[in-house]
């Protein structure tokens, strides 16, 4: 059972308000000086921010006193038409129509229509299932143009009583013709330093590979494309984060064909030299890509060892090219799911012997 409480844009003012309150969640609503709705849940253990008009973006997260946000120049969210005009979240919807970077004959911004779309409705649903008490973010979102696309997205937020996030998004193609559909949840975890990646899949050259094309926004060095050389001969070299340096500008892998455990999932861990971590899962048959963006930059630095996706993220027409578009039929909707989160000692230890597991089993 489960109770809504619609968020229209006025119920949002400069001084934070409570929206709702149970014995496991505080959910509070303002509007911050530069315009920005926002909410935040208190857990039992720790404290998570959305931006329920802006892309329903989460800003940021933190649990148990570790903050799993990438670091970046912004200290809040800014009035965005495009990702770049305020990358400091924690993570976002990239797609739907394009993804990636758009490459010298694309036209669309980076990660797409979707990450900074003004939501058309935003509501909160407060209940318990099966797994326990959760707040639900949800709301939804109409794409549509003249002579061209219609679709309807309904992206959801879910926080519980755990250090673990649920982000969702459901597609509806509201047109009679097929739709372009490109899809990466992108989560945007804090740097680790001397932190190690864990991953379904080995750390060899077929499996977990480099990119060698360098994107507009990446001024290489010839320290910067050794190790592009070096990553693609011994990617192994990729799984401790021991040399940040190296990581400056950013570095991107694809990972293939990550294996899944009995219910469908595959997981990927960050362990933290203190032996906690921050983990991912996700569906491989909902999304058949994979990819790792690493950067410690002075500006900002980011951790985003798994980033589950429909394609991969070099723009429309280079992964038209490749045969990564998937088509949405008119009428259908497709729908995505991803669990990430904070681990501690025991659920990192646990999490790391899972995906060891899975990558020798692969392997047998």
């Amino acid at each position: 059972m489960s109770v809504i409480i619609p968020l229209p844009r006025e119920r949002f003012g400069l001084a934070p308000s409570v929206l709702a309150k149970t014995d496991s969640f505080t959910v509070t609503g303002w509007r911050t000086a530069l315009g920005i709705e926002m909410v935040g849940v208190e857990t039992p253990r720790g404290r998570v921010e959305m931006l329920p008009y802006m892309g329903q973006m989460l800003w940021d997260a933190m649990f148990d006193g570790v903050r799993l946000t990438m670091d970046s120049a912004f200290a809040e969210p800014r009035p965005a038409q495009v990702i770049v005009e305020t990358y400091g979240c924690l993570a976002y919807h990239s797609g739907l129509l394009r993804n990636g970077c758009p490459g010298p004959q694309d036209d669309h911004p980076l990660h797409g229509e979707m990450a900074c779309a003004t939501m058309d409705a935003a509501h909160l649903e407060i209940g318990e299932d099966g797994q326990g008490a959760f707040v639900r973010l949800g709301g939804h979102v109409d794409y549509i143009r003249g002579f061209g696309p219609h679709y309807r997205a309904m992206p959801s937020i879910t926080v519980r009583e755990t250090t673990q996030i649920e982000m969702a998004m459901a597609v509806e193609n509201r047109s009679a013709l097929p739709m372009d559909l490109m899809y990466m949840c992108h989560v945007n975890f804090a740097f680790v330093k001397d932190g190690r990646i864990h991953q379904a899949a080995p750390f060899t050259p077929e499996r977990t590979r480099v990119r060698r094309d360098v994107p507009a926004h990446v001024q290489p060095t010839r320290a910067y494309t050794d190790f592009i050389e070096r990553l693609a001969e011994a990617p192994e070299d990729s799984a401790t984060l021991d040399a940040p340096e190296k990581w400056n500008p950013e570095q991107v892998l694809y990972i293939e064909r990550p294996a899944a455990d009995a219910s469908g999932e595959s997981h990927a861990l960050l362990e933290r030299p203190a032996g906690d971590g921050f983990s991912m899962s996700w569906r491989p048959d909902q999304f058949d890509h994979l990819a790792r963006w690493i950067l410690n930059g002075e500006d900002a630095s980011v951790a985003a060892f798994a980033l589950p996706s429909t394609c991969e993220p070099e723009g429309y027409t280079a992964e038209k090219a490749k045969g990564n578009l998937r088509s949405l039929p008119a009428g259908e909707t497709a729908h995505f799911a991803t669990r990430f989160g904070y681990t501690d000692k025991a659920e990192t230890t646990a999490l790391a012997k899972t995906i060891s597991d899975l990558t020798e089993k692969e392997n047998a």
